[in-house]
């Protein structure tokens, strides 16, 4: 009897001790990141047959568990996955938007200045100080436009950082899991049976600071390892192996980082669409989702503008006589060669309507049956059989391939905005050849008598200008009047004689058209000639100054001005979104880690009450190892 009791008092003091073990663990770790409290799990000792029933023997600790909820853990894994995500491209947007809003270091108040400073030409076209003030101005914008696009290289440079650091990252926290994999397998349920809590614990910390950097999927094997996987299934970590990530330049552009996984050997890249979730994820979308198509829009603007006063500049005269020539420098569309195409393939892209152009990036390839341009933003494409040529181009979007020679299955990347803002500078630096100036004059003759008078003339658009168009011309009135008119002068291409007069109405040749208005009489004659004293003529720069509310982008729907608005507005909005989601997201993390810390985390209070429990427990049992021995004592003092 004394040796049961004996052995029950001592079963009590160590279920106590691991009691007091376990909640001193606790109290130690109650600010450990990723610590889940542990709890003894006792059950009694089979009891013994005696003639009198079943006597207890006692307790024993089966376990010490985990108070671990599986679901709630993937609960706060997702929600940190998407938190992190969001946060990611939420703190990259606010930069991007605040450098596009800024009311001194954006767009639009250089833009106006420069528009400014060309209505004080057309009100002053002689003043050299006005014309060295547009000069001026105008080279603050094409820098603009640069400092703009720069800015846009560094936010491109700092992502491709940032997909570098994460994939380095991943890697290290992919070893850190296979290495506890295998601890775990040695130490834990595969021998003992007994869970290894708190290298479950790291386990677990390293798997939630993997999720923080790219979306995951784990699944945990019999042996307690945990396999995870990346993408659309891919092994990252397989037991004590792990697959290895890499960074690499895109195939399609190589300013691009994109990441890869190797293989044998090779590094095969992952689509951007596999990587979601995180602080990855994150950098991938703002760079896709808003940065490229941002960049786009900016270069648009500037190869927009370029364009539109180049050929409107172009049809203009300088304080020379000469005819105008191009104001601004535009980018030519840039042409990417994917890897694995031949060498000696290329093809010759070209801007044919700067209007029409939008932001998205585009695709031209060929099957081995058919040549196809396709708009990757949304996959519109154009195709043809026949071979593009000069003569019949393959067109989309103001974009032209006049050229190609490709082999069946390759394909290039066109950008035909993407270096607008770089690209684009300020080709005159002398103020007298700026085309102030209209390249013709009309005038009535002195002895007209009628009443009709004729339009100063307008050059017709777009450029290049009619090789005969300051020839002079003389349009002359039938003598007796018909109503009919004479054309007369040099150059190719003058109408016949006897043409009906109509008030008012187009008359157009050699590039120019003019209007007559008014009853002329017989014998009256107007003429249209070079303009040979248009040093203070601003017609042109009159034109010029009205491109600044004319809708010349986006098919003709937006100005200058509002296509950058736009821009911005985008930008804005995203980012306005953004920051809400990222919030409202961030209050879900923590509502989700609220609810698993109520089941999991250490309570300081319960775990002082356990201490006392677990306290007299032990010496309650230690009073039975006392009982025990007395009456054990008594016994030898029979024999006395």
């Amino acid at each position: 009897m004394g040796n049961g009791i004996f052995g029950i008092g001592i079963s009590g003091l160590n279920a106590a001790q691991a009691g007091l073990l376990t909640t001193g663990h606790n109290i130690s770790n109650a600010a450990t990141p990723g610590y889940n409290r542990q709890q003894t799990v006792q059950s009694s000792n089979s009891p013994q047959l005696t003639g009198s029933g079943y006597l207890g023997q006692g307790v024993q600790v089966s376990t010490v568990r985990r108070v671990y909820s599986q679901f709630l853990a993937g609960q706060v894994s997702q929600a940190q996955t998407q938190s992190s995500q969001l946060e990611s491209y939420y703190s990259q947007i606010r930069l991007l938007n605040n450098m596009l809003g800024d009311p001194s270091a954006g767009l639009s108040p250089t833009l106006q200045s420069f528009f400014n400073g060309l209505q004080d030409v057309a009100a002053n076209p002689a003043s050299v100080p006005s014309r060295q003030a547009l000069l001026g101005s105008a080279q603050s914008l094409a820098t603009r436009f640069q400092e703009l696009n720069q800015r846009f290289t560094e936010f491109r440079d700092g992502v491709n950082s940032q997909i570098a650091g994460s994939v380095t990252e991943i890697n290290s926290l992919a070893q850190q899991i296979a290495n506890l994999n295998q601890s775990i397998a040695l130490t834990g349920d595969a021998n003992s049976r007994q869970p290894a809590n708190d290298l479950l614990d790291q386990r677990d910390a390293l798997v939630a600071e993997l999720g923080r950097v790219i979306n995951i999927a784990g699944v945990r094997q019999s042996d307690g390892t945990f396999n995870v996987f990346i993408g659309n299934g891919q092994a990252l970590v397989l037991g004590a192996l792990t697959l290895t990530l890499e960074t690499m330049a895109s195939s399609a552009d190589p300013a691009k980082t994109v990441v890869g996984f190797v293989a044998a050997g090779n590094t095969i890249p992952l689509p951007e669409s596999a990587l979601q979730g995180g602080s990855l994820g994150g950098a991938l979308a703002f760079r896709s989702g808003t940065l490229d198509s941002a960049q786009n829009a900016l270069g648009r603007v500037a190869i927009g503008l370029a364009q539109t006063f180049n050929d409107q500049h172009r049809l203009g005269q300088d304080l020379s006589g000469a005819i105008g020539g191009n104001f601004f420098s535009t980018a030519v569309p840039g042409v990417i060669s994917v890897a694995g195409n031949n060498p000696a393939s290329s093809i010759a892209a070209s801007i044919s309507d700067s209007g029409a152009l939008t932001t998205s990036d585009y695709q031209f390839g060929f099957d081995g049956t058919n040549y196809t341009l396709t708009r990757l933003s949304d996959n519109t494409s154009v195709s043809s059989a026949v071979l593009p040529s000069g003569a019949a181009p393959l067109s989309l979007d103001g974009i032209s391939i006049t050229a190609a020679t490709i082999n069946a299955g390759e394909s290039f990347v066109i950008q035909p905005t993407r270096n607008g803002a770089r690209d684009i500078t300020v080709t005159i630096n002398d103020t007298g050849k700026i085309a102030a100036a209209a390249p013709i004059r009309t005038a009535a003759a002195l002895t007209n008598s009628g009443s009709a008078t004729i339009s100063a003339g307008t050059v017709n658009s777009p450029p290049p200008v009619d090789i005969d168009l300051q020839q002079p011309v003389t349009i002359a009135f039938h003598v007796p009047y018909d109503g009919q008119f004479d054309v007369t002068g040099a150059g190719a291409g003058l109408p016949a004689n006897n043409q009906a007069y109509t008030a008012g109405a187009d008359i157009s040749f050699h590039g120019w058209t003019v209007q007559i208005s008014g009853s002329p009489a017989a014998g009256d004659t107007f003429t249209i000639g070079p303009n040979s004293n248009g040093v203070s003529d601003n017609r042109n720069a009159l034109l010029l100054g009205s491109l600044q509310i004319q809708n010349t982008l986006a098919d003709g729907t937006a100005t200058y001005q509002s296509a950058y608005g736009q821009l911005v507005s985008q930008v804005g909005n995203k980012t306005r979104e953004l920051e809400v989601t990222s919030k409202a997201q961030a209050n879900l993390v923590a509502q989700t880690e609220q609810a698993q810390q109520s089941l999991s985390g250490v309570n300081l209070d319960e775990e002082a009450a356990n201490l006392l429990r677990y306290q007299q427990a032990y010496q309650a049992a230690g009073k039975v190892i006392q009982i025990a021995n007395m009456l054990f004592d008594t016994l030898l003092d029979l024999d006395r």
